[in-house]
């Protein structure tokens, strides 16, 4: 198996169900890391920041729409549900919790790689990484070497702020919420500590801005959270 593979976190309650869809992928070049609950999921995303999510909605500790909601506020990979619910109405509420397909048990193995595959292409024309190269202004993020620079010159920045800073870029000119921002840069469990993003947004703002005080890219959005301008909608 390469290990370049695309990465599918699988959460599903039951062992023998993980065990099949993991050999499955892995015959077929992904790699794959499991969860048997809410709580487990929302730990290997956070750790392991998956590519697609394979989801069953009958998790022991909690509620699969619930999961596929807080998964969608901050990751934007596919989500594909696959569950014994098969009612019209079980697939609604789950594509408008963010999901982007839905397949019934039992399922063909050929079907679910083909969705696999159809929803990984659609996901790369809309992610930052689909582009290696940020730029915005005199700053550019080099996304596969994971380095920052300003007017040439290279910066030193955290691993937060590395973070942040790419989080924010990959949807450059949208408004990014507090949550969002703190379940993308620090995980579920941080999601109320905003003096987080008080402080390393100053750091970031004193490393990229002309005037820190009057930022011209990292914007914020009173009451709401943070947006960095694109250089479309620069002042």
């Amino acid at each position: 198996m390469s290990d370049a593979g695309p990465l599918v976190l699988i959460i599903d309650d039951e062992a023998p169900m993980r065990r099949f869809l993991r050999v499955a992928l892995v015959a077929q070049g992904y790699r794959t890391v499991e969860a048997g609950g809410v709580a487990e999921g929302l730990r290997r995303a956070v750790e392991h920041n998956p590519d697609l999510f394979l989801l069953d909605l009958g998790l022991p500790d909690g509620d699969g729409l619930e999961l596929t909601r807080q998964l969608r506020e901050w990751s934007k990979a596919p989500i594909i549900v696959i569950s014994a619910r098969g009612q019209e109405a079980d697939k609604v509420r789950v594509l408008d919790c963010g999901a982007d397909d839905y397949l019934t048990k039992p399922f063909s193995m050929g079907e679910l790689m083909a969705r696999i595959r159809v929803a990984l292409r659609h996901a790369a024309r809309w992610s930052p990484r689909s582009e290696p190269v940020i730029t915005f202004g005199e700053v550019q993020i080099d996304l596969s070497s994971r380095t920052v620079s300003r007017g040439g010159r290279a910066l030193r920045l955290t691993p937060h702020e590395y973070k942040l800073l790419t989080t924010l870029a990959g949807h450059a000119g949208k408004v990014l919420t507090h949550r969002q921002l703190l379940l993308a840069v620090w995980g579920p469990g941080h999601v109320e500590q905003t003096h987080y993003l008080r402080v390393y947004m100053a750091q970031l703002r004193q490393k990229i801005e002309d005037e820190p005080a009057r930022p011209r890219w990292l914007v914020t959005e009173l009451g709401v959270g943070y947006r960095l301008r694109g250089d479309g909608d620069a002042p």
